[in-house]
C-alpha cells in the first residue's frame, strides 16, 4: 500500500481533508437551515464534529426548562430515535435523541436533574 499524505487509509478507499472539509461545510449549511427554519425555539449550544461532519446540540437551559426545551428541538428536527438514561445515582437523567437531516447525521442532547425537571 502506498502512503498518501494528508489521507488515511479505510475500506474501500481513501479519505482526504478535503472529504472532512465537505462534510463540515454540508453539516454547517444544515445547522443554517435548521437555525432559519425554527427562530422562534430557544437557542442551544451546536458543534459541527470534526470527523463526519455530524451536528450535535446540547440543551444548556435553566434546568427547570431542559426537559421541555429538549423536546421542542427534538419535535422540531423530527429526530425518532430517543433514549433517556438514568445515571448510576439516579440523581440525573441523559437524554438523547438523534436522525439525519438533509444528509448529515443530528444528536440533541440534555442532562435534567431529579426535582429541578419540569412536567414530563
Amino acid at each position: 500500500m502506498a502512503h498518501r499524505e494528508g489521507s488515511v487509509v479505510v475500506t474501500g478507499g481513501w479519505i482526504t481533508q478535503a472529504d472532512r472539509s465537505g462534510w463540515q461545510q454540508r453539516a454547517a449549511a444544515e445547522l443554517a437551515a435548521i437555525l432559519a427554519g425554527h427562530p422562534d425555539i430557544a437557542v442551544i449550544a451546536w458543534t459541527v464534529t470534526a470527523s463526519g461532519g455530524a451536528l450535535a446540540g446540547q440543551v444548556l437551559a435553566p434546568a427547570a426548562g431542559r426537559r421541555g426545551l429538549f423536546g421542542e428541538w427534538r419535535q422540531a428536527l423530527g429526530l425518532d430515535d430517543v433514549t433517556e438514561t438514568p445515571s448510576g445515582t439516579g440523581a440525573a437523567v441523559y437524554l438523547h435523541a438523534r436522525g439525519v437531516r438533509g444528509g448529515v447525521a443530528v444528536s440533541v442532547t440534555a442532562t435534567v436533574f431529579d426535582g429541578e425537571e419540569d412536567s414530563r
